[in-house]
C-alpha cells in the first residue's frame, strides 16, 4: 500500500438531475434518484470531514446542482469548512435573486457549461431550450463580481467552431474558458461513435488555441483537454488514482474519479457507512491503483510512468475489459490498435447522436 498524501480537490455531485440532455455526459448510465441523495446534514459533515483532511477547493456539480433548494445552505457549510467553493451549472434557474443567495451563503466562482456559440446548434447538443438562460447567468455573475469560466466539452459537433467558441467567452466576459475534449464515459460512452473526432478536427482545433493564446496573453486563460485517443499519448487522469483528489456522488458513494463506479471489483465505500480520512487513507478502491505496483509492462519501465500515472483506468476497463491494462490511448500500449480503428474508422458510418435519459 503507498501512503497517500492529502487530497486538495472534491468534486461534489449534489444530484444527478439536469434540466439538459447532453449525450457527452459523462455521468452514469444508471443515475442515482432523487430519493438516494444525502441530506443537507450529510453533506455538510462531508464537507467537515474534507476540510479536516485538507481538502481545500470543492466543485459544487451534478448534474445541475441549482436543483438543490439546500444549496445555498450547502455552500455556507463548505465554506465554513474552509473550502473555496465553485458551482458548476449549466446556468438553467440561476436567476437574480438565487445567486444573490449563493453569494450571500460565500460563493466564490462560477463554472458555466457551454455546448456552441451558436444557439441553435447549442440547444441541439444539449436537447434543451437553454442557450439564453446560459447568456444570462454569465451576465449576472459578471454583475455579481465573480469569476466567471466556460466549460466546453469538444466533440465531432462542436471542434469546428472553437473560434466562435473563444470570442463568445470574450463577449461574455469569462475569466477562463476550458476546452476539454469529452472523455467517453457513462453516457458519452455509448456515443463515442457519434461524438468522436477527426484528426485532422481536432489537429485545427489545437492550432487555433495556440494561436489565440499567443494573441490574447493573459486576456484570458485558455484550457486545452487533450483527446488522448486522437494524441495517441495517455493524460495523466485526475493527477493519479487517489493523488489529489475525490469524487462523492449524490448518494454518498466516495470515488477516486467520477467514472470509477463502473470499475468491476472495485467496492467503492460511502460517507455514510465510514468517514473520509479512511476512505482516503485506507479503502481499497483508493489503494487499486495508487503508485507504481499495480502497473503492467510497458508502463512499469516506461519514463512517462511518472507522468502520465498509467493513464485512465476507467478508459482502460471500457476498452479492453481490465482496469489494469495499460491504457490504449498510449501508443506504446499493447491495446494501441483498438484505439486507432476508433479513430481512423470510416466517417460515413457516424450514427445518429442519443441524448441522456433521465431529468429533474
Amino acid at each position: 500500500m503507498t501512503a497517500a498524501a492529502p487530497p486538495w480537490a472534491l468534486l461534489a455531485e449534489l444530484t444527478h438531475a439536469c434540466p439538459l440532455r447532453c449525450g457527452y455526459c459523462s455521468n452514469p448510465v444508471e443515475l442515482a434518484g432523487r430519493s438516494a441523495e444525502l441530506s443537507t446534514g450529510q453533506w455538510s459533515e462531508v464537507f467537515r470531514q474534507a476540510g479536516d483532511l485538507g481538502v481545500v477547493h470543492t466543485h459544487l456539480s451534478g448534474g445541475e446542482p441549482l436543483l438543490r433548494r439546500d444549496l445555498p445552505d450547502l455552500v455556507a457549510a463548505a465554506g465554513g469548512a474552509g473550502l473555496y467553493t465553485q458551482l458548476v451549472t449549466s446556468g438553467v434557474g440561476l436567476g437574480e435573486r438565487r445567486l444573490a443567495a449563493l453569494t450571500g451563503a460565500g460563493l466564490r466562482s462560477v463554472q458555466l457549461s457551454v455546448q456552441h456559440a451558436d444557439p441553435v446548434a447549442a440547444e441541439r447538443i444539449a436537447g434543451a431550450r437553454s442557450f439564453a438562460a446560459k447568456k444570462r447567468a454569465a451576465r449576472l455573475v459578471r454583475a455579481a463580481g465573480l469569476p466567471l469560466g466556460l466549460n466546453v466539452v469538444l466533440h465531432h459537433g462542436n471542434l469546428d467552431a472553437l473560434d466562435d467558441l473563444v470570442r463568445l467567452a470574450l463577449d461574455w466576459g469569462a475569466d477562463r474558458i476550458e476546452l476539454a475534449n469529452t472523455q467517453y464515459h457513462g453516457w458519452a460512452a455509448r456515443n463515442r461513435a457519434a461524438l468522436l473526432p477527426t484528426p485532422d478536427q481536432t489537429e485545427r482545433a489545437r492550432t487555433r488555441v495556440a494561436r489565440w493564446r499567443e494573441r490574447l496573453g493573459d486576456a484570458l486563460e485558455l484550457v486545452w483537454v487533450a483527446a488522448d485517443l486522437v494524441d495517441t499519448t495517455a493524460k495523466p487522469c485526475m493527477g493519479g488514482w487517489g493523488a489529489v483528489s475525490l469524487t462523492v456522488a449524490p448518494d454518498g458513494t466516495v470515488l477516486p474519479c467520477p467514472a470509477a463506479g463502473a470499475l468491476p471489483g472495485l467496492e467503492p465505500p460511502n460517507v455514510k457507512d465510514r468517514e473520509l480520512a479512511w476512505i482516503w487513507r485506507e479503502s481499497k478502491a483508493f489503494n487499486a491503483f495508487r503508485g507504481e505496483a499495480w502497473m503492467p509492462e510497458p508502463c512499469r519501465g516506461c519514463a512517462l510512468r511518472t507522468v502520465d500515472h498509467g493513464g485512465c483506468r476507467c478508459q482502460a476497463h471500457a476498452l479492453t475489459g481490465d482496469p489494469a491494462r495499460t491504457d490504449p490511448a498510449c501508443r506504446h500500449a499493447p491495446d494501441h490498435p483498438l484505439v486507432h480503428a476508433l479513430v481512423h474508422g470510416p466517417a460515413a458510418h457516424r450514427p445518429a447522436y442519443a441524448y441522456r435519459e433521465g431529468g429533474p
